[in-house]
């Protein structure tokens, strides 16, 4: 029987990757009792009405009573207080928690600290997945599928929560890796965080003074800026928190962006086509997206 088979599961959060998981876990784990917590009434309207869990609620207490795994899918900024909340709650002994942020260093701190002294156990985790659409009518079953899922353990992890969450991750589709919070926000920072903003500034130098500019876009600025339409809202959280990386990532690029300049000055095709080669070299190496 599977791990999770007899499980009860609480999101908190039914945005598009708790709503996602929703989907996933309905799908295949059509026995595990699933609970949701939400702060508006409009998101349980929502999650009742697709029919995704047992329980839907904006009461915190209801949602995670005798829950064995809990899956905090809210903005980074918000998980320590709903760990304080959680902490309080009738979760079953042994409850694990983990998380799908997509900054850890701090998370993983905070969340570790509150539950340093208590019978639960947490386990930061980040799934590779998503899009710039956000909210449960963008949410599908198959979006973990292929995905790469982080986790982040440290010194302080329990060998119970590792298993719960890398098998959960397994379940979902994921291919798991395993490195610290501190190495995990570096990579994510050139990675996710960066390819975000640098999507933000191409649209910004490309449009804000010439917006009629948008009569001409073809299917290249559209894939190379299409994360820039992300919520500003999250992104800027996510940004925000990991600003030693990101800072590091931009000031790496803000070089490369030099040396592309000084290229073009001296209009070296050399130069310019070993830069291009290399770039689309990297490029290729990509895994093939799921």
């Amino acid at each position: 029987m599977n791990l999770f088979q007899s499980k009860r599961i609480a999101i908190l959060g039914p945005g598009l990757l708790g709503g996602s998981l929703l989907m996933a876990i309905r799908q295949h784990l059509p026995t595990v009792h699933l609970s949701v917590w939400a702060r508006s009434p409009s998101a349980i309207e929502k999650v009742m009405a697709l029919k995704l869990a047992d329980i839907a609620t904006t009461d915190l207490s209801v949602a995670v009573d005798h829950a064995d795994f809990i899956i905090l899918c809210v903005p980074i900024e918000g998980m320590p207080l709903l760990a304080r909340e959680i902490l309080a709650a009738n979760v079953q002994e042994g409850c694990v928690v983990t998380d799908v942020g997509s900054v850890k260093t701090g998370v993983v701190n905070a969340l570790e600290d509150v539950f340093a002294k208590s019978p639960i156990h947490f386990l930061g985790s980040h799934p590779m997945a998503g899009s710039e659409k956000a909210g449960i009518e963008s949410a599908r079953s198959d979006l973990f599928t292929g995905a790469t899922s982080i986790l982040t353990p440290t010194l302080f992890t329990d060998e119970i929560a590792m298993q719960c969450v890398r098998s959960f991750w397994a379940f979902m589709g994921c291919r798991v890796l395993e490195m610290s919070p501190e190495e995990h926000d570096r990579k994510v920072a050139r990675i996710s965080h960066l390819p975000h903003l640098a999507a933000a500034a191409v649209t910004m130098a490309a449009l804000y003074d010439e917006p009629s500019n948008v009569q001409c876009v073809g299917n290249g600025f559209r894939d190379s800026t299409r994360v820039a339409a992300g919520d500003a809202g999250l992104w800027s959280g996510i940004l925000l928190e990991n600003r030693k990386e990101v800072i590091a990532s931009l000031q790496d690029t803000q070089a490369r962006l030099g040396e592309l300049l000084a290229i073009l000055e001296k209009m070296d095709e050399k130069a310019l086509r070993h830069f291009l080669s290399d770039a689309k070299k990297l490029r290729d190496s990509l895994p093939v997206s799921p």
